[in-house]
């Protein structure tokens, strides 16, 4: 063991500030090492030169001359899970996060939560059999929820779209289900709709990044300073909480008025099945507004509208480069985008209002499941760091 203070505990210290790094943020170059661990670029270069040596990192040529540096891939497969309100997703992954296989089923509503991770445990064995890996080769695993999470308890708090999980220790009980040989960490979905984004997608290459889910329920990811960021108790981001009409309808989480009372997907289906007569899914309300239906195209503006009050203030806050639009409203970002823009542009400070970009998520579907694969990479990543 080398004494605290000496050149080898030194060297050790900053060869665990890189590792850090690269697990944190994933690829980087050694400048962007250098600028993430406040080393100096000839220490950033010497360490990734005896890292690359021992197998440790490797480098990779990208765009120009720009080399990329990222932690090796060691052996064993994580597995990533989605549990949505009407679905379940389940991935298996190699530790390169190149994905072997994913199976996605619909989900009864009222499912209660041991049954609905008795139909993923169902997947996993499925998807792990379909890419050739047994469960005993799974070094790490994660879910997402769309719910919040306990950070203290782990237990899944309330709100929650899923009411037969509120107060359950969600980790236990998927650990539990899907009898593999690590706990399974657990997360909201908004949170890790935001990684997948960060790693993978349209939020690539920004350090502070918001990630929007419009669906059944409404929630915010936030990548700040290049950290996912959850607060104190990991409920950072509940922005379908914020409230809009302190007198308006009330919401599942006991106050009124909130702005996923507006418009989560039901709210917008509901509103518009009385004029059209019959039950409409959010992608044919989309395809009847670009046809010319103008009650189908004013509800969704008036979405846009209503988010983009919440985004105003959000923005004024954090003032992030990017907010990417996910879940199952993305659909209509042609609509929404613009006029999220207007009233950002009119509330929030001009300052950040004209610094916030505004897109649509790139992964789709995929989202969330790929964030649980992210967040199922970074924690076999921690695990080997620790056991260096």
């Amino acid at each position: 063991m080398s004494r605290p203070g000496s050149p080898r505990a030194l060297r050790d210290l900053n060869r665990g500030r890189v590792l850090e790094a690269l697990r944190e943020y994933g690829d980087l170059s050694q400048a962007e090492l250098a600028r993430k661990t406040g080393l100096a670029p000839a220490t950033v270069s010497n360490i990734v030169r005896h890292l690359r040596a021992a197998g440790d990192v490797v480098t990779t040529d990208g765009a120009g001359r720009r080399k990329s540096i990222r932690l090796a891939p060691g052996p064993g497969f994580v597995v990533g899970v989605d549990y949505g309100h009407r679905h379940i997703s389940v991935a298996v992954a190699d530790l390169d996060h190149e994905v072997l296989t994913e199976r996605r089923v619909d989900l009864a509503p009222d499912m209660s939560a041991r049954d609905g991770m008795a139909e993923a445990a169902r997947l996993a064995q499925h998807v792990l059999a379909t890419a050739g890996v047994d469960r005993t080769e799974v070094v790490a695993a994660a879910m997402g929820l769309p719910a919040p999470i306990d950070r203290t308890t782990g237990r899944v708090g309330s709100p929650s779209i899923l009411p037969g999980w509120v107060g359950v220790d969600a980790g236990d009980l998927a650990s539990d289900a899907l009898g593999l040989p690590v706990r399974v960490a657990v997360d909201n979905d908004a949170n890790l709709g935001a990684l997948a984004e960060w790693w993978w997608g349209a939020g690539a290459g920004y350090s502070d990044v918001v990630y929007l889910k419009l669906s059944d329920g409404v929630g915010a990811g936030l990548i700040i300073g290049g950290h996912l960021y959850g607060g104190v108790t990991g409920t950072a981001g509940e922005i379908g909480h914020t409230t809009l009409d302190e007198y308006g309808d009330l919401c599942r989480c006991g106050n009124r008025g909130c702005l996923e009372t507006v418009v989560s997907a039901r709210r917008v289906t509901s509103i518009l099945e009385p004029i059209v007569g019959e039950h409409l899914t959010i992608l044919e309300i989309v395809q009847r507004a670009e046809a010319g239906s103008r009650a189908c195209e004013r509800l969704l503006t008036d979405v846009g509208l209503q988010v983009g009050r919440s985004l105003a203030d959000l923005c004024s806050l954090l003032n992030p480069q990017m907010v990417l639009i996910g879940g199952e409203l993305a659909q209509a970002s042609t609509l929404l985008i613009p006029a999220m823009e207007r009233v950002i542009g009119r509330c929030g400070v001009p300052a950040a209002a004209g610094a916030v970009h505004i897109r649509r998520g790139a992964l789709g579907a995929r989202t969330h499941v790929l964030g649980a694969v992210a967040l199922a990479r970074r924690e076999s990543a921690s695990a080997a760091l620790f056991n260096s």
